[in-house]
């Protein structure tokens, strides 16, 4: 067989399947985006005969390496590390570093995977990439947090650069982290540029980073609704997660008037009755970033709000989900209650947090679904416009941000919207939209290098 012949979705499946054994989050995220390629690109040889999507199943690399660092009592600390750079086809690789316990390298190939897409989604000239390490950072002193990002970055200041390849931040990276990695790359390198987004304002960060993907992931929800004639006001909305994204995402939802009634962390979800205000969200960011707690706390401390532990929150009834914690934290029986109980849109904030099963589900009925790829893209579009600044030393005002960050996230929504419509039906299928106008973006860059 010609390797420009055809070959059908399972086989090109049971393919990835064989090439990455034991990686079911990869395998994953490639299965959800082919589906819908299959069929775009069924009568376009150019792509069959140059392999696209196979080769955009491929990393360009994977390097994976040890981090050894000392711990405050003296014991030698041992962690592996990767980073996968996915596609540089239309910009220099672009993606977060996450520190979890959790992490492999399958978590982080379907991570840059799915980058290269929203990237492409954002306009913005980025290809895509993931890293991280199982590190835990919680209940670390800073000390061993820096000893340990310096640690990793001795490694990884080898492989990334402002025109090669630009980490931010991700779960288990924050202000704190990034600067720890920015400040050793310095030292090493003996430059100061744009080598890492998420940075304090203080040595190069840009205004609104900190609340991008949650804002870019409500505004994403607001640009669906219109589509219907509706607004995020007057509807009861469920949130899961307590990090950045999701108490963003609550205070975005909150000031377009919106009831938000959850939020989570890995122990339980706490259920507000009466409506997060915004006095309460700044409670849990206080209580996530300074003082590290738990999400339980807040049943303690608001009167008349519940907290349920070992639970999810897609049981509580409500008419806009807001998936913002972890991927496969909403599975198809979720997605089940969730319709039954009248749910009429969800926008992810976390990456691929809904499995196959649910995005089914969801897809079946007909509900406005956003993807990750697409309503997470908030903040990796702020991240490119951090890198722009840096490129130019200057820093814009924060007005401007916001306005672009709007723009930025209507843009995705229509070139999903363009893809994402079928004849004869009013319905728009936007994780159908996204994939293929992520794909297409990648796929035709590709096409005009030839085989590299």
């Amino acid at each position: 067989m010609a390797v420009s012949d055809h070959v059908d979705l399972a086989t090109f499946i049971e393919g990835v399947n064989k090439r990455n054994p034991g990686q079911p989050e990869f395998v994953q995220a490639v299965t959800e985006v082919a589906e819908d390629i299959f069929d775009f690109i069924q009568d376009k040889e150019a792509y069959h005969k140059a392999q696209i999507l196979r080769r955009i199943a491929e990393p360009d690399r994977v390097i994976s390496f040890r981090v050894c660092w000392e711990d405050d009592n003296g014991n030698i600390r041992v962690q592996r590390a990767w980073r996968v750079q996915n596609n540089n086809a239309i910009g220099p690789y672009k993606g977060g570093i996450r520190f979890h316990p959790t992490v492999t390298e399958s978590v982080l190939k379907f991570l840059a995977f799915e980058q290269t897409f929203k990237n492409a989604l954002t306009g913005l000239p980025m290809g895509g990439g993931k890293g991280g390490s199982n590190f835990n950072p919680k209940g670390k002193s800073d000390n061993e947090v820096m000893r340990f990002c310096q640690s990793l970055m001795i490694e990884l200041y080898r492989h990334i650069g402002a025109d090669v390849d630009v980490p931010a931040g991700d779960i288990g990276v924050g202000g704190r982290e990034i600067g720890y990695m920015f400040g050793q790359y310095k030292r090493i390198t003996n430059t100061f540029e744009g080598v890492l987004t998420g940075k304090g304002l203080e040595y190069g960060g840009s205004l609104i980073r900190t609340e991008a993907t949650g804002y870019g992931a409500t505004y994403f929800l607001q640009n669906m609704l219109k589509t219907q004639g509706k607004d995020i006001d007057g509807h009861t909305v469920v949130i899961s997660g307590s990090g950045n994204v999701a108490t963003h995402a609550a205070e975005k939802c909150h000031q377009l008037g919106g009831k938000v009634l959850t939020l989570s962390d890995s122990e339980g979800f706490i259920y507000d009755p009466e409506g997060m205000t915004q006095a309460k969200i700044d409670w849990v960011k206080e209580l996530k970033t300074k003082r590290r707690g738990r999400i339980s706390e807040y049943a303690k401390e608001f009167k008349g709000s519940e907290f349920h532990a070992g639970k999810t929150p897609w049981g509580v009834k409500c008419d806009l989900a807001l998936p913002c914690a972890t991927q496969n934290e909403l599975l198809g029986p979720d997605a089940d209650v969730l319709l039954k109980n009248g749910c009429i849109a969800v926008s992810e904030g976390a990456n691929m947090p809904t499995n196959l099963d649910g995005v089914h589900k969801f897809k079946a009925a007909g509900i406005l679904y956003a993807p990750g790829k697409a309503a997470n893209a908030g903040g990796v579009a702020v991240s490119g416009l951090e890198m722009s600044q840096n490129s130019a030393r200057i820093s814009w005002k924060e007005e401007e941000l916001q306005r672009l960050l709007q723009d930025i996230m209507s843009g995705i929504h229509e070139r999903c919207a363009e893809y994402g419509g079928r004849k004869g039906s009013k319905v728009i299928d936007y994780v159908r939209g996204a994939n293929i106008a992520g794909f297409k973006k990648v796929a035709d860059a590709m096409l005009a290098y030839g085989v590299v």
